[in-house]
């Protein structure tokens, strides 16, 4: 897992070097050719209709009458599931070992716990309401139908799609009317980008 843990390391900080090395081109065509800079923004910008593409995540997928049609099988299955995982994150899981597998390193292992016993309690979580639901399947799965009709909220989400998709041209007006200024503060963050991650792979 340290050969992974690495790999995945370098991997970030040649992600870091790339950009690094984008933004410098965009500041230095800032600097010296702002035209050439502002041509290669219109080629640039692109617009894309998102509604085709969050239409597949607008259909009803109907579950009721596999659910509520076999309320016992249903609810047995999932008790039977959650104490299975209850059991599991009561008597099996240990943080700091999981911790000590995938992070390795002793620098690292604190946030490793850290991110394990965040799994740990949001499965326990998990679990219990799973436990409650499959419980109520089996012992009143018309009060737990009615409940799932009151949690069934429909959202709009259009209003919030449209507004990200108007264009914003108000970025480049400002980019390009100083482009001195906006040249030396992503030439100057490119800079420690660079050599933070060159320093970072040659260590």
């Amino acid at each position: 897992m340290n050969l992974l843990w690495e790999i995945g390391l370098q991997a970030i900080e040649i992600m870091t070097l790339l950009f690094g090395m984008l933004g410098m081109t965009l500041a230095l065509l800032l600097l010296f050719a702002p035209r050439v800079a502002q041509s290669v923004s219109g080629v640039l910008n692109r617009s894309v209709d998102v509604d085709k593409k969050l239409g597949l995540l607008d259909r009803d997928i109907r579950t009721e009458k596999a659910i509520y049609g076999h309320p016992i099988l249903m609810g047995s299955g999932l008790v039977a599931g959650s104490v299975f995982a209850l059991f599991f994150f009561l008597c099996r899981f240990d943080a700091a070992k999981f911790a000590q597998v995938f992070f390795g390193s002793h620098n690292h292992v604190f946030y490793g716990e850290i991110i394990f016993q965040t799994v740990d309690w949001i499965g326990k979580i998990g679990c219990l309401f799973g436990l409650l639901t499959g419980l109520g399947l089996i012992i009143a799965p018309r009060r737990m139908r009615s409940l799932e009709q009151k949690m069934n909220v429909r959202y709009e989400t259009r209003s919030w799609i449209e507004k990200y998709q108007r264009p914003i041209y108000s970025l480049d007006t400002l980019f390009f009317r100083y482009p001195i200024l906006f040249g030396l503060l992503v030439g100057s963050i490119s800079s420690v980008l660079i050599v933070i991650s060159i320093i970072n792979l040659l260590r």
